[in-house]
């Protein structure tokens, strides 16, 4: 009942685990942290505790609903020479539209099955989503760490429900499909993906346009591949994505004006522009004085 609630609602997919202990992660997230790959991102070494057991996030916690939406689009910016944003920014904010399908499907819970107790999770909270994702079947963790789906590639956004109730599980994890294929580790512009599996935050070209707070390090000039928020490569290139299919979510269309931006449009991009053409978008994450600095920097010589 719950997945063809899911569904209806418009996510791609929707698996099911116990609520645990993440046994095998505990390790890899030390090693990461100790090795810096978080850059400045010194929230990821905050609550390691609940980032490895929903129990001590949710009171009673049984189960973990992991859900997938599609983003994936055709659309392009129309000037090819413009700075470019990841897909999954076109639209509309996805923490709006997707927290607002995850609280209609917990009431449906709630309403079919009496009073269940949760919370809905979406990318802003210490929960592991790619491997809450990986340990219900949706996929596999890539090479570029991203999680991968053989019917759908890897153009869509993870989310959970953490309830109190005991539910049916998914116990067939999906087995890796990667085989010898290297394609996201050659085509990565700033040698982020240092080893299979293996992602150094700190030199991400989405880190680097969203998620860094002070000016970009020199040594990436040149490097960027003209890309001013996030950056799509090591999907652009993944195999598997040539099975993606389009988004049907209306609220992931582009903003009209977004993508007939010039080059020169965006070199003289106003804070009004901004504030019209972001309004509801997760771009906002970066803000106004950001978007600058990381078109400024891909200009400079």
């Amino acid at each position: 009942m719950i997945k063809r609630e899911a569904q209806k609602l418009g996510f791609l997919f929707c698996g099911i685990s116990k609520a645990e202990f993440l046994e095998d992660e505990a390790p890899r997230l030390e090693a990461w942290l100790s090795k810096n790959m978080h850059g400045e991102m010194q929230y990821m070494e905050n609550h390691f505790d609940k980032r490895l057991d929903p129990r001590l996030l949710v009171d009673g916690a049984k189960s973990v609903i992991s859900l997938g939406i599609n983003y994936f689009t055709d659309n392009q910016q129309h000037d090819p020479s413009a700075p470019k944003i990841s897909k999954y920014a076109y639209g509309m904010d996805y923490h709006t539209v997707i927290k607002d399908k995850l609280r209609q499907l917990l009431q449906i819970i709630n309403e079919k099955i009496g009073e269940v107790g949760g919370r809905a999770f979406v990318d802003s909270a210490p929960v592991l989503d790619k491997a809450w994702a990986k340990k219900a079947g949706l996929g596999w963790i890539g090479k570029n760490s991203n999680l991968l789906n053989k019917k759908a590639g890897s153009f869509f956004f993870l989310a959970e429900l953490i309830i109190d109730l005991e539910l049916e599980y998914d116990i067939a994890p999906t087995a890796d499909h990667c085989g010898t294929c290297t394609n996201c580790i050659d085509a990565c512009p700033t040698d982020a993906i240092v080893g299979p599996y293996v992602v150094d935050g700190s030199r991400c070209i989405s880190y680097l346009t969203i998620e860094l707070k002070n000016e970009i390090p020199q040594e990436f000039k040149g490097k960027m591949d003209n890309w001013m928020f996030g950056c799509d490569v090591c999907q652009d290139v993944c195999p598997w994505n040539r099975f993606s299919v389009l988004n049907t979510e209306p609220a992931f269309s582009p903003h009209p004006e977004l993508l007939g931006l010039k080059a020169a449009d965006w070199q003289e991009i106003t804070q009004d522009i901004f504030q019209k053409v972001f309004k509801n978008s997760a771009v906002k994450r970066t803000k106004f004085s950001g978007l600058k600095r990381n078109i400024d920097f891909l200009k400079e010589i």
